[in-house]
């Protein structure tokens, strides 16, 4: 007998509700919108240099992070397809933005690598997982606030760059946000580790017991 995915072994805080196979929901949409502010984010802040632009694209893809599971639960659109694009636009957010603050220097490459090594801990997972059947691990309150922290941390660091009078208080801000969404980023990477080898094992028993 083959596993069961890990999203119905560990169900997402849905509010209880069985995910569906709707593709056309409006919190689907809201996520592919997050998912197009990503290149657009790049554009400008990279090639066009408008970087008030990409920090309100930034800031409206960070806030609206938790809008669409919001909407999902309340309007019971809860979806397979919503569970996969939700972490996902914010792995992206979080990629693009590392990427082009190292490239324009407002972040050292040091931070980026810390964050990097945590995603390349987690997809090793997540390639674990996939061999036993299971798919990805539900999304933690522990990694949404990790992403809500260093959404927030961004912005405020690049204003810290920008601002001469308030430079100090503001990268300390910035910083303090940073490192808390750091931490927070690699407790979550933790937890899924565990959850996944918990789920591994236990496949390994249901197989040796067959």
């Amino acid at each position: 007998m083959s596993p069961r995915p890990a999203r119905a072994e560990h169900p997402r805080d849905t509010g209880e509700q069985t995910p569906g196979d709707q593709v056309l929901t409006l919190p689907n949409l809201i996520s592919f919108g997050r998912l197009l502010g990503v290149p657009l984010f790049l554009y400008l802040f990279l090639v066009s240099r408008a970087d008030v632009a990409a920090v309100v694209v930034l800031a409206v893809g960070g806030t609206t992070d938790w809008v669409d599971g919001w909407i999902a639960r309340r309007l019971r659109q809860v979806s397979r397809l919503g569970e996969l694009l939700d972490p996902l636009a914010d792995r992206l957010y979080i990629l693009a933005t590392l990427v082009a603050f190292t490239v324009r220097e407002v972040v050292p490459w040091q931070f980026t690598a810390a964050l990097l090594a945590r995603e390349l801990l987690l997809l090793g997972s997540l390639g674990v997982l996939r061999r036993h059947g299971y798919g990805p691990p539900p999304v933690h309150y522990v990694g949404k606030t990790a992403t809500f922290l260093l959404l927030a941390a961004f912005p405020v660091l690049l204003l810290a760059t920008e601002w001469s009078a308030g430079a100090t208080a503001t990268a300390a801000i910035g910083w303090g946000l940073a490192w808390w969404g750091l931490v927070l980023y690699w407790v979550a990477g933790g937890m899924y580790v565990v959850q996944a080898s918990r789920l591994v094992r236990a496949a390994r028993g249901r197989g040796a017991a067959a």
